[in-house]
């Protein structure tokens, strides 16, 4: 057998990737396995639980994945957890309609659905696998599982329309849903019973209860009595807490898997039915307002959807359909734009659909359940992501070398009774005593009280937390990357000015402070209809750029089907109109046309409008000025365009440019087969949109907070990078005097290497190419001339992408002192944070929830200042939509992880005194009275224990962390100084009391009386 048949990846290159090896049962290993449990009274099934590998290994043989009846699963990440399933089977032969067994026929109609190659012909039957709500199946043709519930990446746009397009057969759609699954998002509301098991069952727990038990049956009630009180009350807790969390969660997708839907049936038309019975490959019929059940994509028509559950913004997002394109290049790559403007995401709400022609809006359902965006999310929550935090791995093994100890104390006491001649049920139970004694029973209860009692200082400075593991690990920050708006600075925009162009020149600025209104003309046409606002209700609606943009035009939205809609000239169902304190203007109507919507990854929006009384279309663009520069013919953009744009920025304004051009098109229904690329063309540069972006109060004091206690912090923002460096400035992210070096990295292209260039910011201002420094890259040094001074690298995520493609042995050397990333991606702001974890940062994350999600889950610490839906995978969640929540966490984990330290220490002090006292004892076959054990135990130990975690954190962050290690040199020097004192204390005591005359030697075993 070959490894490669043995061995495969699930989700290759994924975040959730596996490694999945083939095992098949033997029967003879399982009965030896059930004998030997029987003779263990169940410890080595209790084993098996612990580690599923063992139990595949005890009961298996390897085989390849195609014969196997079970399959061992484990993470390729750090951690190597394994997870055992069954392969089990399906029956196409339960359908209630004949199938054919002709291998050459394929059951659906895609040819290249992976259903096809995993079918079984004549037996009609398939193997699959389900793993984190995940079903795969095996793959003959390909021999690996591949996954299920989805339609396959590679159909083109034509597959879509034409395989997809007129809706499955009937037969078809029950074939997909046996092989599929339901539609369906299910979170079991896990029991009780359940939930009590699975803590009582942790390896700890079971050794508490043997220990409690072995001391019970000695005679030591009171104390055992006690921590069983404080276990059963640790455990309660976290029951109900656990039990909580999956009754909210359960009631969050609870709805989804109710929707009623209306589906295409190819040869029966219309139908009805639950979304649980949706499959990959239906025609959706959107009739209007709803809740969509599944991810799909956008055929026919367009809709508006509110994306707040993805993105943490309710802002209205225009999505339009799949353009008809006869090419076979896979749908996602069709053009260089983003897909994501076509997939309807499941979750999300439509707000308003937009039929084009004469049938409904349609949409071909993408993926189902677990699969989809909302599915994703949910798993994301079921499944997270193991804390790899030190405190827990090295209390681990802290207590392995405390039960070592034991041990050896166990084997001293089986010597010393046996020397004695005890008999042998005493010998062992006095033996067992003392190895129980060195961990403390009390530990777990010790340390979860010490993170409960921080989680209930946070939820007093409304900081609400899903994760309470996550607060020791907060105590360790020392980078924190923020947000730029919404979280730095004000979420709202104040319109400044704008600055319009004439002549190949700016002209005088208008400033919206002086009241006046906005003088008619292609600027103030752009302004009132370059934008995705809808009307919902009366009520304006979309993003707040957009909104700001609008209101200061003065114009106004109006339904078309009011009576005075007489300037209507398309189908669409709003108009814009000139409102009563707007300017004078020839056009009495706009009328949007069509619409090439904003996506962050193209950084530009374009609309086609019809102007009332003309016959001719005209194209309006907005977006980032250096993106709409290219779009613009070059005579139309003023030479002194990037002067201009840096005067602004470096102001820290928000600046928006505009464009125009007229289209020479004869017929209205040319308009909607326009291309992006066709409209975004040879424009004319219509000038500048300057918008205020104001700091927020709390910003400045925060981070100067932040930066004295040592405490890095890092801007990651979609906006300009310029703006960002400003921001930077104004917040004092970057202190006065220090210099900001501009870091531009080029792709390669076809003779010409990627390169890397530098250059002060300061010294911009003289025009590029001057003072421009180039390094390097193969030399270890950066920038040496700026060495010893403060400097803060800054680029864009243009720049972040290549370096990280082609210079990523200098990206660490960047990230070092890099403090501004721009115009990243939600992708590249998830991948900056795990780089800088790489370089061995605890990061912080703090976001508005929009497009920050990823990044808050990637980091150790993830704050949102949002409350959608989007922040639920968030550990933190800030009710106060400021930055002021970020000392408060950093300094409650700090106070939790220092009494997490000082518990550990006390206990295991604890412990090791009382062995050395008890094996003292044993020398002279003597215990501890049950009285001495209680005044160590209660008054001594666990009421300091329990209320050493309640002191509240220091309301200063200190310049220094607290020790992030428990094997490390001061903590371990710590304890074994204290005790080589106290052995050479208790040794020479009990010499000391040997030798007085009063003493009289009992070489008597005693009972467990005392």
């Amino acid at each position: 057998m070959e490894e490669k048949d043995h061995r495969a990846l699930l989700n290759q290159g994924e975040e959730n990737e596996l490694e999945v090896f083939g095992y098949q049962t033997q029967t003879l290993r399982r009965a030896v396995c059930l004998a030997a449990s029987v003779l263990t009274c169940g410890v080595l099934l209790l084993v098996f639980y612990w580690r599923p590998q063992w139990r595949v290994w005890a009961t298996c043989i390897p085989c390849p994945l195609q014969e196997a009846d079970t399959v061992l699963l484990r993470t390729t990440d750090e951690f190597q957890r394994y997870i055992r399933k069954k392969v089990i089977y399906l029956y196409l032969s339960t359908l209630k309609f004949p199938i054919s067994k002709n291998p050459e026929e394929p059951l659906v109609a895609d040819r290249h659905s992976v259903i096809n190659h995993a079918i079984l012909k004549p037996e009609l039957k398939l193997r699959c696998i389900q793993v984190q709500k995940i079903r795969y199946v095996w793959d003959n043709l390909e021999k690996r599982f591949q996954k299920v519930g989805l339609l396959e990446d590679s159909h083109s746009c034509y597959d879509i329309h034409h395989m997809f397009g007129l809706g499955l057969t009937h037969e078809e759609r029950e074939v997909r849903r046996l092989v599929c699954g339901p539609n369906a998002i299910e979170v079991e509301i896990q029991p009780i019973w359940k939930l009590l098991i699975k803590q009582v069952l942790n390896p700890f727990y079971v050794f508490q209860a043997f220990t409690l038990t072995l001391w019970m049956s000695q005679g030591y009630i009171e104390y055992s009595v006690a921590i069983i009180i404080l276990s059963v009350i640790s455990i309660v807790l976290t029951v109900y807490d656990l039990r909580q969390q999956s009754v909210k969660l359960h009631n969050l997708v609870e709805d989804h898997n109710k929707v009623q839907v209306t589906i295409t049936v190819k040869g029966k038309g219309e139908q009805e039915l639950e979304s649980r019975l949706l499959v990959p490959g239906d025609a959706l019929i959107l009739p209007g307002k709803c809740s969509l059940p599944c991810d799909a994509l956008l055929i026919d028509g367009s809709c508006v959807v509110n994306e707040g559950m993805l993105t943490g913004e309710s802002i209205p997002v225009t999505k339009t359909p799949l353009p008809h394109m006869e090419n076979t290049m896979p749908w996602k790559s069709h053009r260089s734009e983003d897909y994501r403007k076509h997939v309807l995401f499941c979750g999300t709400e439509v707000i308003q659909v937009k039929p084009t022609g004469q049938g409904p809006v349609r949409a071909v359902v993408l993926r189902t359940g677990y699969n989809t965006a909302k599915g994703d999310l949910v798993r994301s929550i079921l499944y997270p992501r193991p804390l790899n935090f030190k405190l827990y791995s090295d209390a681990f093994k802290f207590i392995v070398f405390l039960a070592c100890i034991g041990l050896v104390g166990f084997f001293y006491a089986l010597g010393v009774y046996m020397y004695h001649r005890v008999s042998p049920r005493h010998t062992v139970a006095m033996a067992l005593l003392l190895f129980t004694g060195t961990v403390p029973p009390v530990l777990p209860a010790a340390l979860t009280t010490g993170i409960m009692y921080a989680q209930k200082r946070l939820k007093k400075k409304k900081i609400y937390c899903i994760s309470p593991q996550r607060i020791n690990m907060c105590g360790q920050i020392n980078l924190v990357c923020f947000d730029k708006t919404g979280t730095l600075t004000e979420d709202g925009l104040d319109l400044w000015g704008t600055v319009p162009t004439a002549d190949n020149c700016f002209q005088e600025v208008h400033s919206f402070a002086s009241g006046r209104a906005l003088p008619w003309g292609p600027l103030c046409a752009a302004m009132a209809s370059c934008h995705s606002l809808i009307l919902l209700d009366g009520t304006i609606q979309g993003d707040p750029l957009d909104l700001k943009m609008f209101e200061g035009t003065n114009w106004i939205m109006e339904d078309c089907n009011v009576d005075d809609c007489k300037f209507r000239t398309s189908d669409s169902n709003i108009i814009i109109k000139p409102g009563p304190k707007a300017s004078r203007s020839p056009v009495e109507a706009i009328t949007i046309l069509s619409q090439f919507p904003f996506s962050s990854s193209l950084q530009r929006m374009s609309v086609v409008a019809g102007l009332a009384g003309e016959d001719h279309f005209h194209v309006y663009m907005k977006g980032a000025p250096e993106m709409l520069a290219k779009f613009c013919r070059s005579e139309t953009v003023p030479r002194n365009f990037p002067q201009e744009l840096r005067n602004y920025t470096m102001q820290g304004f928000r600046v928006i440019a505009l464009a125009h051009k007229t289209l020479s098109l004869g017929k209205l229904s040319e308009v909607d087969s326009l291309s992006r690329e066709k409209v975004e063309s040879e424009l004319t540069f219509l000038g500048l949109l300057i918008m205020a972006n104001r700091l927020k109060k709390e910003t400045k004091p925060v981070l100067k907070e932040l930066r004295e206690a040592c405490i890095r912090t890092v801007m990651i923002t979609g906006d300009n990078l310029q703006t960002a460096i400003t921001v930077a400035k104004n917040s004092e992210m970057i202190p006065q005097g220090n210099q900001v070096i501009l870091v531009e990295a080029n792709e390669p292209e076809e003779f010409v290497p990627a390169s890397v260039t530098w250059q002060l910011v300061e010294n911009q201002e003289n025009g590029p190419g001057k003072n421009e420094t180039y390094i390097n890259i193969g030399n270890s040094s950066v920038l040496p001339e700026e060495q010893g001074n403060c400097y803060h690298f800054a680029m864009s995520g243009k720049s972040y992408q290549v370096l990280f493609q082609h210079f990523n042995s200098l990206l660490p050397k960047i990230l070092v002192n890099g403090t501004i990333f721009a115009r990243m991606s939600p992708g590249q702001k998830s991948s900056l944070v795990e780089e800088f974890q790489k370089l061995n940062y605890y990061v912080g994350m703090c976001g508005d929830g929009a497009n920050d999600c990823g990044a808050l889950k990637m980091a150790h610490a993830g704050i949102s200042l949002s409350e959608q839906e989007a922040s639920v995978a968030s550990p933190f969640t800030s009710k106060t939509a400021n930055i002021e929540c970020v000392p408060h966490l950093i300094k409650e984990g700090r106070a939790a992880l220092v009494s997490s330290f000082g518990v550990f220490k006390y206990l295991t002090m604890y412990g090791i005194i009382q062995f050395i006292g008890t094996s003292l004892l044993f020398w002279q076959l003597q215990l501890f009275g049950n009285y001495q054990y209680i005044v160590q135990d209660i008054p001594i130990t666990l009421m300091v224990c329990l209320t050493m975690s309640s002191t509240h954190a220091y309301p200063k962050l200190a310049p220094y962390r607290p020790a992030g290690q428990l094997l490390s040199p001061p903590l371990l020097l710590s304890v074994l100084l204290n005790t080589c004192f106290t052995c050479i204390v208790q040794i020479c005591a009990f010499l000391f009391v040997k030798q007085q005359p009063w003493y009289c030697e009992v070489y008597r075993y005693r009972s467990a009386t005392h």
